[in-house]
């Protein structure tokens, strides 16, 4: 009757009745021993808590001292004015008469002109790392003769160009040759951006290319063998395979590139055109040398550094955000 009103079975003659104590008893005691275990993970020495702020201070205290601290002056140092009223507050005055100055305003249109050209700079060499990469017949020496120009100073880059692109230079005698017209490289407002632009990607893009080789030393090969096996092409392979494989360092050599264009060219301006013809030439890195070294107004040449540094922020943030949402789409 007992068995019929609970519907379990009895219990054999070989098993042993374990009641609610003795069945609690593993967990409890697995509970115990994991006990200690947690309260000494969370009672870790102060020192070892301490040590990663330790091991970073340094860099920290480096960056606020040498960059951000400098930074900071530099912004406050804006708002001040120069000759007369050097060290007295002129608020926006000095804003104002920058984006009054036809010099600043060019300089200004030259940095969209790089922006747009920066898919190029970058462009050059990723496409030279991923032949290299793929070991094209020559790689090894490649490798090296694409790095040679980073070693070069600007101005001996400069000066080595100046003789190239002259009006009755190599290069138009090779255009010449074969049946077009000279080009005034240095001498055209039209084209001597351009030109300088050129031979600052010539200049600099071993850098950018070994950061990609060493991006290409984390990709997985058998995805490309994968893909060369299923007969993608070589655009193919780029755009779903290396492309995706290497987002991290495309990012970075986006943003370092870009830097490097806002922040590197003084040299060969200076060497190849002297800001000229007609300030078609000028960034304002040159601007702010030419300001703060010829006219003697460190005040306004702050000005200038300051929007400067917020034109690279913005671009760099907003290159950052395009790169990673493409990213998330692949």
């Amino acid at each position: 009757m007992l068995e019929k009103e609970t519907g379990s079975p009895p219990p054999s003659a070989g098993t042993a009745v374990v009641g609610p104590a003795e069945a609690t008893a593993p967990v409890a005691a697995h509970r115990q021993a994991r006990g200690p275990r947690r309260g000494r993970a969370r009672r870790r020495p102060l020192a070892e808590r301490l040590a990663p702020y330790v091991l970073v201070a340094p860099a920290v205290l480096v960056i606020a001292g040498l960059r951000l601290y400098p930074l900071a002056l530099g912004v406050n140092f804006s708002f001040t004015g120069d000759g007369d009223r050097n060290g007295q507050a002129v608020g926006w005055d000095n804003y104002a008469i920058l984006f009054d100055d036809p010099l600043f305003t060019e300089s200004m249109r030259n940095v969209g002109l790089l922006v747009l050209l920066l898919p190029v700079a970058v462009l050059i060499p990723g496409l030279l790392a991923t032949f290299i990469y793929l070991r094209v017949p020559g790689h090894r020496v490649y490798r090296s003769v694409y790095f040679f120009p980073a070693v070069l100073s600007p101005v001996i880059i400069g000066a080595i160009f100046n003789l190239l692109l002259a009006f009755d230079g190599p290069a138009n005698a090779l255009l010449g040759a074969v049946g077009l017209g000279p080009v005034d490289w240095l001498g055209d407002p039209g084209v001597a951006i351009y030109a300088v632009v050129a031979v600052h990607v010539w200049a600099t893009f071993g850098m950018a290319l070994v950061v990609f080789l060493a991006g290409f030393a984390t990709l997985d090969a058998s995805l490309i063998d994968a893909a060369r096996v299923d007969g993608a092409s070589l655009p193919r392979v780029i755009r779903h395979v290396i492309v995706p494989g290497l987002s991290r360092t495309i990012q970075f050599v986006v943003v370092t590139t870009m830097i490097g264009m806002l922040t590197s060219m003084f040299g060969l301006i200076y060497v190849m055109t002297g800001g000229g013809p007609e300030g078609s030439t000028y960034l304002p890195e040159y601007y702010i040398w030419f300001q703060q070294g010829q006219m003697s107004r460190p005040a306004l040449a702050s000005a200038a550094s300051t929007v400067l540094f917020c034109v690279m922020l913005a671009v760099g943030l907003l290159q950052l955000a395009i790169l990673r949402r493409s990213g998330r789409e692949d």
